[in-house]
């Protein structure tokens, strides 16, 4: 069976774009049309002939509306086998028309929950009969056409005026696209119902995603890639406007999300440079410009090339001296109009604007493919403040290196482990990330610092815990004069001592913040 004839639909549907127009064309090709409620309303209020479904039941709307499709003859009209003969003969004998397409679009669901609507409401939002109609018609897609999204209209439309009804290959695609609807939609409410979205579920873990768009390639040009949009809705990288700029990259991509949750840690007006996915310049100032350079100077070869984040509008101030260094993208919650007359000037700079910052404590699950399997976790939202903070030294931190070391906390934990962050003046100065011992970290962030503005004075900060004395030390002897780190080391009254010996100052967070 390939070409099938459509000579009776039932028209269902939550979201009324395009419905009219749609059966307005199945009409002019003969198709007689079924519907409920509010879809029949609107059909004949646009002068369509509609036959409710409860004519064909015999049964209306109960329960409130809660039950209106679920009826055998209802499904048995969508899963009746065309060419099984006892499937036939029981429909002629029940006095059963077959259904030949089914168009069903869901309750918005999704929206309720994110609208923060209470429970009642989104129980009530909950549809049965829509997703029992929609995987019985792609159940028997042999020989029923199946529309769940108005952007599939034209399709059928044009197959219908072309060929007078479908062939195969669009309705098996129809019927995996009906398919992938109803998961994901299974998928949005049993997330609801668990209650914990930043928490790994210990049964089943289900990931839905809506694709946004397919990416010209992956990491590397001979891997294919795709850019979904899944989960609660949070401003990034994944659901930016393009102002201008080709399409973001794979990478582009990464790295922007990287650049762009880093920023978003800081309260005042700040800067975050990503390269590779790690920062390689982070400042926070009064100002944004300030803050640019003060970030631009930790480790401006670096940062050729590279993706730069801000956490307050972009202007036409900032926009003037972006524009001096070849950047691959700018992020940012919004571009201000004549910044979006600065920026143009190069016009294979990508520049994103995410419409707002995200809400650091918004819980979310953090997933990464392995072979064989997933591994999920919470994302690590955790934040310190002054008070959160041991100091396990003679010394205390004074209130400039009290505020460096909360400074640089928020940035090392935004750089690949070993992670090692030199600070001063709430702007890094050296930045060692990815190493396979603390000690060449901290000797990679002396380096950097060494190469631009030195290292003295500053603070360091650790994403672990120094297992010896001796990455502590390296950092001192460049001009360390406080450090922070989590603690929790077998051997933390080495590292103590060797701090007092010094005389620098040393807290512990209890926090670690490792980022493979």
């Amino acid at each position: 069976m390939d070409i099938v004839p459509i000579r009776r639909a039932l028209l269902a549907v939550a979201d009324k774009t395009g419905i009219v127009e749609f059966a307005r064309t199945l009409r002019a090709c003969d198709v007689e049309l079924l519907s409920t409620g509010g879809t029949a309303r609107v059909l004949r209020e646009a002068g369509l002939p509609v036959v409710e479904v409860g004519e064909r039941t015999g049964v209306g709307e109960i329960l409130g509306g809660r039950v209106k499709t679920l009826h055998p003859v209802v499904h048995a009209a969508i899963l009746a086998r065309r060419g099984v003969a006892d499937d036939m003969a029981t429909l002629e004998r029940l006095g059963i028309q077959p259904i030949d397409l089914v168009v069903v679009s869901l309750y918005p669901f999704e929206d309720m929950v994110a609208s923060g609507a209470d429970a009642a409401s989104c129980i009530e939002h909950i549809d049965i009969g829509g997703p029992a109609m929609i995987r019985a018609a792609a159940k028997n897609f042999e020989a029923v056409t199946v529309v769940t999204e108005p952007a599939d209209y034209r399709r059928v439309a044009e197959a219908l005026r072309e060929r007078g009804g479908t062939d195969l290959a669009l309705r098996r695609e129809l019927a995996r696209r009906a398919f992938a609807r109803t998961a994901a939609y299974d998928a949005a409410i049993t997330e609801w119902l668990r209650g914990a979205p930043g928490e790994p579920p210990e049964d089943r873990l289900l990931v839905a995603g809506v694709c946004l768009r397919r990416l010209r390639y992956g990491e590397n040009p001979h891997q294919q890639a795709a850019v979904y949009r899944a989960g609660a809705i949070r401003p990034g990288a994944v659901t930016a406007t393009l102002l201008q700029g080709k399409e973001p990259s794979f990478n582009n991509l990464l790295d922007a999300d990287a650049a762009f949750e880093a920023v978003a840690e800081f309260d005042d007006p700040a800067v975050v440079i990503v390269k590779h996915n790690t920062p390689c310049g982070v400042a926070e100032a009064q100002d944004p410009l300030d803050a640019w350079k003060l970030a631009l100077a930790c480790d401006p070869v670096s940062a050729f090339g590279g993706i730069v984040a801000v956490n307050r509008p972009l202007d036409a101030v900032l926009a003037e001296e972006l524009t001096r260094l070849f950047l691959e993208v700018v992020i940012a919650p919004e571009v201000l109009p004549e910044a979006r007359d600065v920026l143009a000037r190069r016009p294979q700079l990508r520049v994103l604007t995410t419409g707002g910052m995200p809400e650091r404590s918004q819980p979310s699950l953090v997933l990464r493919s392995v072979a064989g399997g997933i591994l999920a976790q919470s994302r690590d939202a955790a934040t310190l403040a002054a008070e959160d903070l041991r100091t396990v030294t003679r010394r205390t931190p004074n209130e400039q290196e009290l505020a460096d070391l909360l400074f640089a906390w928020k940035v090392v934990k935004h750089v690949r482990s070993n992670a090692i962050v030199l600070a001063r003046g709430r702007a890094t100065v050296g930045i060692g990330a990815g190493q396979t011992s603390r000690v060449d970290a901290v000797r990679m962030a002396v380096r950097k610092a060494e190469a631009e503005r030195g290292c003295r004075p500053c603070v360091v900060a650790s994403d672990g815990f120094f297992p010896f004395p001796d990455g502590l030390v390296a950092a001192i002897e460049a001009g360390a004069t406080a450090a922070i780190q989590p603690g929790g080391s077998v051997r933390d009254a080495e590292v103590i001592a060797a701090a007092d010996r010094h005389g620098i100052a040393m807290v512990f967070t209890g926090v670690r913040h490792f980022r493979h």
